[in-house]
């Protein structure tokens, strides 16, 4: 109940904070939602799966702390990401290496229609580092999606894929206002569906089975 409460002020400053313009509040209480996620996956059952959902939140922590800093550190928070999104692979590949073409066929299509929308619009130095962020989150959507249909928990595979499409769309959001069209609401939307990503691929620890 403590992780929770936390999440929910941190949740509720933050949106104040975004709606008040108030960049000092925002820095301070944005990591509260995936701290509490943080404290709250250390009650799931020990496992590598939830060593590495553990390690992706702690590179999102950074994640949040970098974007929300003062001045543009845009490239350094996607590197953090970048990492996160790799742990989160890495956790959905311990309980299944199944090739999965149906769900890489949609990570590539969802992938490669946004990253064209984006390259369109214009990247400039920031083609590269987008194009590698877009092929591991397209990496991370593949094999959440993946674990569905298998000898995998039903519960955790459902809750990982939920919480990997909800992330790939935070993401989209970003691309899309940052880049393309930006819109008032952005921001709401980016951050809603950012943590509800996050409580999804954190709550999917807790229904894995032990392994060994």
């Amino acid at each position: 109940m403590g992780w929770l409460i936390l999440a929910l002020m941190g949740a509720v400053t933050f949106l104040y904070g975004v709606s008040t313009h108030a960049a000092l509040l925002c820095l301070l209480v944005k990591p509260l939602p995936v701290l509490a996620l943080l404290g709250w996956l250390h009650d799931a059952p020990p496992s590598d799966y939830r060593r590495w959902i553990s390690l992706g939140l702690i590179f999102s922590l950074l994640g949040d702390v970098l974007l929300a800093w003062p001045g543009d550190l845009f490239v350094f928070g996607l590197g953090a990401f970048l990492v996160a999104h790799l742990a989160y692979l890495k956790a959905y590949l311990s309980d299944c290496k199944r090739l999965a073409v149906l769900p890489l066929v949609l990570a590539l299509g969802v992938g490669a229609v946004l990253l064209g929308l984006l390259i369109s619009s214009g990247l400039g130095p920031l083609l590269v580092p987008v194009v590698v962020y877009a092929t591991a989150i397209s990496a991370m959507l593949w094999r959440a999606l993946a674990r569905l249909g298998t000898d995998v928990p039903k519960r955790s595979a459902l809750l990982a894929a939920g919480g990997a499409v909800a992330f790939v769309f935070s993401d989209s959001v970003i691309g899309i206002d940052r880049f393309v069209a930006p819109f008032h609401a952005a921001p709401y939307v980016i951050i809603l569906s950012y943590w509800l990503g996050q409580w999804g691929i954190a709550a999917s620890a807790f229904s894995q089975t032990k392994r060994i």
